[in-house]
């Protein structure tokens, strides 16, 4: 009896000193941290903190910024309230996903909206003499800037503080005048590249993937993995029209993984990521046709669901596509899910799948390019898991060739009027090279290294082609400015990390050698 006590007292003890020293990781985060990144981990003043929103930052990068705070931001330093058992145990919990979908819906979207100049009250002519067609908007997200840069003289014109971690590359007002970001915890910022001056900025999600820009300027759309929804913006102010609910046939819920838009069709294209389907919705009014070939009005083909302002054509697949390309026209998608296989063909005239790919490198298709060879369309794409790049030939839907690389890639770049394509090799010991590949031979003709042990990535031409502006990826960074005929460095201008450099004119006029 006294033994079977004595044990009973000894295992309360124990438990006791256990659960003494076991932070409470929920109570620590409200005492902590709720006030500025909100009681549900959602963000406010501070950035989300839930897995997705994380991704670039590991774990022990995190850990790092708790007990050290971060430089330039309202981020404090807490090593001297917690010791190492409660910054652990905080890192965990932020990186615990919620049990539940979050809410995030029109009241919460109109209570962040922001508008600084109303559409209509800056002026219409540009503060500087460089021409605006011809700007880049380079992202340095080693400290959340922008920097806007002249695509003439290569001079910056200036630079400004951005959300933190844009996601999906910005996009332009069909006129070149304003530039659109969006960052992963939701953020849309509105820029006047007229007047460098920010006019609005909402926020439509909670992890956010990308936006677009409709054709003719009036919405942007967004699109988030949490919740799982689009969002439909006025372009002018920002102002939130619609949140469409993501679910399938059968009512299960889907991340969105991008938003593209087919401004020849007067849509939107949505690639979804947990059913297979890809969503077209139209921006176009009533009763305005549009002619597509001999096809009339595609707003009323078979797929959509409703007949109002925006319907929803739901195009049903046998498979997941969550990455996408398009050719020059936007009737014929390209897509592949980043965990398959293969890559399908989707005819979006009739919404069905016309064909295969073979794509078995897990193709990075947002970032594939098209041009003219012997006399047929073909589209190069690089690979996420395979040191190659594949060539496919756009009428008959096969692989003509798979170039081989240092390294599986993540950009790759032209220019309607130069004769090469540019190709990093991202991933891997070769993170420092760049291919240079003939585009009528289809063969590497050099690899420059820029920058010996450090990331080469995403190259970007000017309007004419006469120039590759290419990134180091790192926070003691540069964006190199080469001629792309001679293949000569001409200028190289320090950067904090310049993940992307975006031509206002290739952009806008949808070059063949960049992404839409």
């Amino acid at each position: 009896m006294r033994s079977s006590l004595l044990c009973a007292l000894l295992t309360l003890c124990s438990t006791s000193v256990l659960a003494a020293a076991t932070p409470d990781a929920a109570d620590l985060y409200r005492k902590h941290c709720a006030e500025c990144h909100g009681k549900d981990r959602l963000g406010g003043q501070g950035q989300a903190l839930l897995p997705g929103n994380l991704k670039r930052l590991s774990k022990k990068e995190a850990a790092g910024v708790i007990r050290n705070g971060r430089a330039a931001t309202q981020m404090p330093a807490l090593g001297d309230k917690l010791d190492e058992a409660d910054i652990a145990a905080l890192v965990d919990y932020i990186y615990t996903p919620l049990s539940y979908i979050p809410e995030w819906g029109l009241k919460q979207i109109r209570a962040s909206h922001v508008v600084s100049h109303p559409w209509g009250s800056l002026p219409d002519k540009p503060v500087y003499d460089a021409d605006p067609l011809n700007l880049f908007v380079v992202v340095e997200v080693g400290d959340h800037h922008a920097t806007i840069l002249d695509g003439d003289r290569f001079e910056p014109l200036t630079r400004f503080k951005t959300r933190p971690y844009l996601h999906g590359g910005p996009k332009y007002s069909p006129d070149g005048r304003y530039v659109y970001f969006a960052s992963r915890d939701g953020w849309v910022t509105k820029y006047d590249l007229y007047n460098l001056k920010t006019v609005a900025e909402i926020r439509a999600g909670i992890n956010t993937r990308n936006l677009a820009v409709s054709g003719d300027g009036r919405y942007v759309m967004v699109a988030n993995y949490l919740p799982h929804t689009l969002v439909l913006l006025d372009a002018r102010n920002l102002d939130p029209i619609r949140v469409f609910p993501v679910k399938g046939s059968d009512g299960r819920s889907s991340r969105v993984s991008a938003v593209y838009a087919a401004p020849p069709r007067g849509s939107f294209i949505a690639a979804l990521k947990d059913i297979p389907e890809v969503w077209e919705i139209s921006y176009l009014d009533e009763p305005e046709p549009v002619y597509i070939g001999l096809m009339h009005d595609y707003r009323y083909q078979e797929g959509f669901v409703d007949k109002g302002p925006f319907p929803v054509r739901r195009i049903k697949l046998d498979d997941y596509l969550d990455d996408f390309f398009f050719d020059q026209s936007y009737r014929h998608l390209l897509g592949a899910a980043r965990n398959g296989k293969h890559g399908q063909v989707i005819d979006l005239i009739v919404g069905r799948k016309v064909a295969d790919l073979d794509l078995s490198g897990m193709p990075h298709l947002g970032s594939g390019i098209s041009w003219d060879y012997q006399g047929r369309r073909v589209m190069a794409t690089p690979n996420l898991k395979k040191a190659e790049v594949s060539v496919i030939d756009m009428q008959t839907w096969k692989t003509i060739k798979r170039i081989k690389t240092l390294g599986p890639g993540f950009f790759m770049r032209s220019h309607e009027n130069s004769p090469y394509a540019w190709v990093d090799v991202f991933f891997g010991p070769n993170k420092d090279a760049v291919h240079i590949i003939d585009k009528k031979t289809l063969e590497i003709v050099k690899t420059l290294r820029p920058e010996p042990g450090k990331t080469s990535a995403h190259v970007e031409f000017d309007r004419d082609g006469r120039h590759a502006l290419l990134s180091i990826w790192d926070k003691d960074g540069a964006v190199i400015v080469y001629d792309a005929r001679t293949l000569k460095e001409v200028k190289r201008l320090p950067m904090n990390k310049p993940s992307g450099k975006y031509n206002v004119w290739n952009k806008t006029h949808r070059s063949e050698g960049t992404s839409h």
